[in-house]
């Protein structure tokens, strides 16, 4: 076993002088049992690494890399409630949100199931009564519709669980999202809306995020041109911990649901921010869906290196980033109401990871955070796959698909799980040329044609690819997928020795703008700004 970091990369590296010449077509005849080495399972949840491009010995010193970088000290300081969001000196806990009093969770020595209970038990009581009716506006008329107003993780995983848990929402409220500062996006979500049956949830943690808070007004103002501004009061809740701004705002006390310091923004769907999911499902599908972070959790927690699934997760991630080079990663769900998961994780994983210095303010010694992208399958198959299969690229897909169907139409869910199958069958194995000749000329192709042909109809493989299989989509599956993504990030950035939890590169273009704002004006000065700046700014004067 390894004793540093630096032996365990240098290892890793030498595994990959080994593995790089070797195609996985060859690995799985030489071990045509792999999927039963390298497939794990947690419950009906199985993540199959066997079409990656490793080997035992390899997997054995990504688990010495993992301990050489602490993750087990470092995961235990996590649930511990240390302060491991050392640049903004706060604890990370967003697991407590989930979590139970037998947990034992605490932060500063306050046990937070103590702190959670109470604010869970309110906003999931605010949810039922606004989903049975109980919650009316200042006519006693029932809402019909709420729109959520928020940014990054006060509106990127809302929106995402809601789509994904669809078939769950019933009963209740059309709900809806509006984050982009571009009016359009209000417009367009209010304009077949009734403003008098309407209650609008505004999402921030400071309520003052500039996004938000502008799209906030611009919705009171949508109401109260159309009601009035005392009836237009009961209208609007929000998912804050700044009271004295959300009572200037006009929403009473007993409609503002908070939460903790130690949750971050892009951490918190388990939290309040999560009410507007709440309302589309009810309280009770809701903590299934708690329950479901809480059984990946407890695994993560206690669960051994070698069989901890987001440990798992994430080291491949590492060798495909730092040992095989490749820069980014598309996570591909066979499921239509997955469609956003991919945007979700998007933040999650960039804005953790995407980081240049270390803990301690030095450079970083290796490559962080990869790209992340991707779309639905068979989608996604329609647009960016003939570049992974044939790119310059390589490209290392997070297939996922349920086992069962999330509609009554079983025959297309056969047809998705084929596809699914088929694209890392695919990915992994190619076409070699004298395949595609035979198929050709068995096919009565001319020669002159097959040799033209060959080379276009000729697939490299030998592309990675991990698939993840659960049994169905429900709230506790999502539930127990977020979390095993949220795990695999803090692992790769103990690896990477950044912080996960701070997004200090958020902040710039936010303040930048502020500045720029003003300057749009057709008297402002430019003289202080670069000349594309003030040159694009004159053209845009011009075009108004």
């Amino acid at each position: 076993m390894v004793q540093s970091v630096e032996q365990a990369w240098n290892v890793l590296a030498t595994d990959w002088e080994r593995l790089e010449p070797v195609h996985l077509r060859e690995m799985f005849a030489d071990d045509p049992e792999r999927f039963a080495q390298f497939s794990f399972s947690l419950d009906d949840l199985t993540i199959d690494f066997s079409k990656e491009r490793v080997d035992a010995a390899a997997m054995v010193h990504l688990l010495d890399l993992a301990r050489a970088a602490g993750v087990e000290t470092r995961r235990d300081a996590m649930f511990a409630g240390e302060y491991i969001n050392t640049t903004e000196d706060r604890a990370v806990m967003h697991m407590a949100l989930r979590g139970t009093p037998e947990d034992g969770y605490q932060v500063d020595g306050q046990a937070t199931a103590e702190l959670v209970a109470p604010v869970l038990e309110t906003f999931l009581q605010f949810a039922d009564d606004v989903r049975a009716g109980r919650i009316t506006n200042a006519k006693g008329m029932a809402f019909t519709d709420v729109i959520n107003i928020g940014i990054g993780g006060s509106d990127l995983g809302p929106v995402m669980a809601v789509r994904a848990l669809s078939k769950f929402a019933s009963e209740g409220p059309n709900v809806y999202f509006v984050s982009n500062v571009d009016g359009a996006h209000l417009r367009d979500a209010t304009r077949d809306l009734n403003p008098e049956t309407t209650l609008f949830l505004i999402a921030s943690k400071s309520f003052t995020t500039q996004e938000t808070m502008i799209n906030a007004q611009a919705a009171k103002n949508w109401v109260e041109n159309s009601l009035g501004v005392e009836a237009a009061k009961s209208h609007f809740a929000a998912v804050s911990t700044n009271l004295a701004a959300t009572g200037a705002f006009g929403i009473a006390p007993e409609r503002v649901f908070g939460f903790w310091d130690w949750v971050g923004g892009r951490y918190s769907l388990t939290s309040s921010i999560g009410l507007s999911l709440a309302i589309a499902i009810g309280s009770g599908n809701f903590r299934a869906f708690l329950d479901g972070f809480r059984d990946m959790d407890q695994h993560f927690k206690t669960t051994p290196l070698a069989q901890n699934l987001p440990v798992l997760l994430a080291l491949i991630g590492v060798w495909r980033r730092n040992i095989m080079g490749c820069a980014t990663v598309a996570l591909i769900p066979y499921n239509q109401r997955l469609e956003n998961f991919s945007s979700y994780l998007q933040q999650m994983d960039m804005e953790s990871n995407g980081k240049r210095v270390t803990k301690e303010g030095a450079s970083v010694a290796t490559k962080t955070g990869p790209v992340i992208w991707g779309d639905a399958g068979t989608n996604a198959q329609h647009s960016f796959f003939q570049l992974i299969h044939q790119g310059t690229d390589i490209v290392p897909i997070d297939f996922m698909i349920s086992a069962q169907p999330t509609s009554y139409l079983v025959d297309q869910h056969d047809l998705l799980t084929a596809n699914f199958l088929a694209q890392s069958h695919a990915l992994a194995f190619g076409k070699t040329s004298a395949e595609v000749r035979k198929e050709m000329v068995a096919a009565g192709d001319a020669p002159a044609r097959v040799d033209a042909l060959v080379a276009h109809r000729t697939f490299p493989g030998n592309r990675p690819s991990t698939s993840i299989l659960y049994r169905s989509l429900t709230p506790y599956s999502l539930g127990r997928l977020i979390a095993l993504y949220e795990h695999k990030v803090f692992v790769q950035g103990v690896i990477w020795n950044v912080n996960s939890f701070d997004q200090w590169g958020v902040e710039l273009g936010k303040v930048m703008a502020g500045q720029l704002t003003p300057m749009l004006d057709d008297d402002a000065d430019l003289s202080a700004l670069n000349s594309s700046t003030s040159g694009l700014i004159k053209k845009i004067r011009a075009l108004k």
